[in-house]
C-alpha cells in the first residue's frame, strides 16, 4: 500500500479540537524561527503561565450567548427608555428639542392593548385546542388506552413476603367502590 507524499501542509486528524492544536503549533513554530519572536512567544508563556486557560489569543472570550444577552439586555433598556419619553413627553417639548418626526401618541395606547389582547386569546386558543383533543366524558378512551396497566395477580407462595406491587391503574368498579360503596350500604 503506497503512502501519499508526506508535507507540512498535509494534515490528517480525527477532530476539530486536534486540528486546531495542530495549526496553533505550526503557527508557534513559525514565529520561533527568529529570535525576536522565540523571545516573543516565549515571554507570553511566560506572562500566562499561572493563568487558568493559558494564552492571550482570546480562545476563552464570551460566548456567541453571552454577548447576544447583553446586547439584547442593554438594547432592551434603550427601547424601553425610547418609549417613555415618547409616550409621556408633551408634544410641545419635543418640538422644543427639535423632535417632529415620530408616531402618533395613539400607538402608545394602542400597541400595549393590542399585545394583551392578543396573549389572552393566545391562552384561550390553547385552552380551546386542549379540549378539543381530549375525549368526551363518557368514551371509553377516558377509561382504558394504550397506556393502561392491569394490576398483576400474583399470589406469593407461603412463607414468603408479599413483594411490592408493580405500577398498575386503579379499575373504575373499585375507584366507584371505594367512592360510593359505602354510601350505599
Amino acid at each position: 500500500m503506497e503512502e501519499g507524499p508526506s508535507s507540512p501542509t498535509t494534515l490528517v486528524v480525527s477532530s476539530p479540537r486536534r486540528t486546531l492544536s495542530l495549526l496553533r503549533n505550526r503557527r508557534a513554530s513559525a514565529f520561533a524561527s527568529s529570535s525576536d519572536s522565540a523571545f516573543l512567544v516565549h515571554d507570553k508563556h511566560a506572562r500566562t503561565e499561572g493563568r487558568p486557560g493559558g494564552d492571550l489569543t482570546g480562545e476563552h472570550g464570551p460566548k456567541p450567548s453571552e454577548v447576544y444577552g447583553f446586547v439584547g439586555s442593554i438594547t432592551t433598556v434603550i427601547a424601553t427608555v425610547i418609549y417613555l419619553v415618547w409616550a409621556y413627553t408633551p408634544e410641545p417639548w419635543l418640538h422644543s428639542l427639535g423632535i417632529t418626526y415620530y408616531p402618533s401618541k395613539y400607538w402608545a395606547l394602542v400597541v400595549p392593548s393590542f399585545l394583551i389582547v392578543t396573549v389572552f386569546l393566545m391562552m384561550v386558543l390553547y385552552l380551546g385546542l386542549n379540549f378539543l383533543a381530549t375525549p368526551p366524558p363518557y368514551s371509553l378512551n377516558v377509561i382504558y388506552d394504550e397506556y393502561s396497566r392491569e394490576p398483576c395477580t400474583s399470589i406469593p407462595s407461603e412463607g414468603m413476603e408479599k413483594p411490592i406491587d408493580p405500577i398498575s391503574d386503579v379499575g373504575i368498579d373499585q375507584i366507584n367502590h371505594l367512592m360510593f360503596g359505602k354510601a350505599n350500604q
